[in-house]
Parts: structure tokens; C-alpha cells; sequence
């Protein structure tokens, strides 16, 4: 099986996710900021996070490129999985409109609430209904048609869905403790510009480690839905 990764910073990887995809049997074929038409074939498509915005994609037109393939990729039925930028991108590509939150940015590690529909997903059962996870986003998106809703934070509504076998995650599921540490680390100066107190947030990052064995386990559970969708 094959997973073919789109990939926006260099330093954005698939973290927790790699190691599950791998043992699940895929191979990952990463494309930096760009997709081939070939891609639409793969058994999974995974579209990772970014600094850019779907609110103005003119300084970033591989944006446009992705997000027509996404369009083409889930109208064939095909998995596709994405995470903070790349949910967004999936949202849109399933007619959901993308937009700056009113709720300013959503940064560092917090909980984030499972729905009804969460708890009841065949994938995500089993979860707590809260679990401590890495925020960092500023945009959001509107309901997206035909999903069922899986997470919400008090800040913003739409964190998670599921569109067939499709998952968007709002939050980086895929970040251990020791990323977002420095993540939070490498954006210290442009953060304390923006009135942020970084080592509070590393600080705050504990919390996330506690979790850690927790997210484990719903990335595992998520491959294995991916590779038996593949199938």
C-alpha cells in the first residue's frame, strides 16, 4: 500500500503518524508543496499543516493545485487524511468555506472534547471524552456537508470530522510533547511579538506528555482504518 504525504514546512512530518502507517504496511511518498495527478490512485492521501492560509492562497498557488486534487480525490471515494492546514484543505474541498476565527489563535497543548459522534465513531471508540492534544491555528472552517462533527474545543466548533472514510483533525494529533516544545522553541521570537509567553507554553507542554500514550494508540487505531480501507 501506498501513502502519499503533502508535505508544506520542512520541519512538519508526519510524527506519531509515520511509525503506525509504516507498521500497518504502507509506504510514504512525500511531495513538498506540490501532487501529481498519479497520486489520486494511492490508498491514502495525507495532507499535513502549514503556516499559509486558505484565505489567500495568491502567494502560494500549490494550494489551488492540492486543493483541485483534493476535489477529484474525494469524489473518487478515495482516504484521505488531514491535519491543521491539510483539514482545512480537505474541508474546502468538500464545499466548507475557510476563514480567519474570530477566536484568535489556538495555541499549545489543551484538551479538546469529543461529540457524540466522536465517542460513537467505530474508529475513535474508546477514547476519553476529553483528550489533551497540540493547538496552533488561527483559521477555521464552516460545517462541512454530509460529515459528522467529532471534536470541538470552547474556542472554536469545528476540530475534527469524518467524511466517509475520510478524518480531518483541526489539532496535531500527530505531535508528541517533545515537538511542540520545539516547535514552540524555533517561533519564540515571532510568538513573544504577538504577546505570547512561550515559556509558559512550554511549561504547559507536560500535559501533553501525559497524554502521549493515549494519542498513541488513537494514531495506531486510525492507520489501521486507513490500511483496511486501502484494501
Amino acid at each position: 500500500m501506498r501513502a502519499v504525504v503533502l508535505q508544506h514546512e520542512a520541519h512538519e512530518g508526519l510524527g506519531l503518524f509515520e511509525p503506525a502507517l509504516v507498521a500497518e504496511g504502507f509506504s510514504l511518498t512525500k511531495r513538498f508543496r506540490g501532487v501529481e495527478h498519479k497520486d489520486l490512485e494511492a490508498d491514502l492521501v495525507v495532507i499535513m499543516g502549514g503556516s499559509m492560509s486558505l484565505t489567500d492562497t495568491s502567494a502560494h498557488r500549490f494550494l489551488d493545485d492540492e486543493l483541485a486534487f483534493l476535489i477529484e480525490r474525494l469524489a473518487l471515494n478515495r482516504p484521505c487524511l488531514g491535519i491543521c492546514l491539510g483539514a482545512q484543505l480537505l474541508a474546502s474541498a468538500a464545499g466548507s468555506q475557510v476563514s480567519r476565527g474570530k477566536n484568535g489563535l489556538e495555541l499549545g497543548a489543551a484538551p479538546v472534547r469529543w461529540t457524540k459522534q466522536g465517542l460513537e465513531d467505530p474508529v475513535l471508540r474508546g477514547v476519553k471524552p476529553k483528550s489533551t492534544v497540540a493547538h496552533w491555528h488561527e483559521d477555521t472552517f464552516s460545517p462541512v456537508d454530509g460529515a459528522a462533527l467529532l471534536a470541538s474545543t470552547d474556542r472554536y466548533t469545528q476540530q475534527a470530522f469524518r467524511l466517509g472514510d475520510s478524518y480531518g483533525f483541526q489539532f496535531h494529533l500527530e505531535l508528541t510533547a517533545a515537538e511542540l516544545i520545539e516547535w514552540l522553541g524555533e517561533s519564540r521570537e515571532t510568538l513573544t511579538a504577538g504577546g505570547k509567553n512561550v515559556d509558559e507554553l512550554i511549561s504547559g507542554a507536560g500535559k501533553l506528555r501525559a497524554a502521549e500514550e493515549e494519542n498513541r494508540a488513537l494514531v495506531e487505531r486510525l492507520a489501521h482504518h486507513f490500511a483496511s480501507a486501502g484494501r
